[in-house]
């Protein structure tokens, strides 16, 4: 299993974003969570198949009808970062 973190940034707050990344996400069987940041950021961590995060970090390149990504900051992580959502779903969880 693949855990990435990202912090996206450009037009990504105010065209539904999030409820996107979720669906997504989720057609994918993948897990973790998304949220909004004050600073106009979007937040993310996905976790599963190597082939399937891999893919998910290419369609958030581009974002739903609207979205504007400027900059996608990604690193992997350790799956410590899926508990501000649960390691089951995947979950929009509210800004921080």
């Amino acid at each position: 299993m693949r855990v990435v973190h990202m912090i996206l940034r450009g037009r990504v707050q105010g065209v539904g974003y999030r409820a996107w990344c979720a669906y997504e996400a989720q057609t994918r069987g993948l897990v973790g969570w998304v949220r909004n940041r004050a600073n106009g950021a979007v937040e993310a961590v996905i976790a599963g198949d190597e082939a399937l995060v891999a893919a998910m970090v290419d369609a958030c390149r581009a974002g739903p009808p609207g979205a504007r990504v400027e900059d996608l900051l990604l690193h992997d992580a350790t799956d410590a970062a899926l508990a501000a959502g649960g390691r089951e779903l995947f979950v929009v969880l509210e800004t921080l």
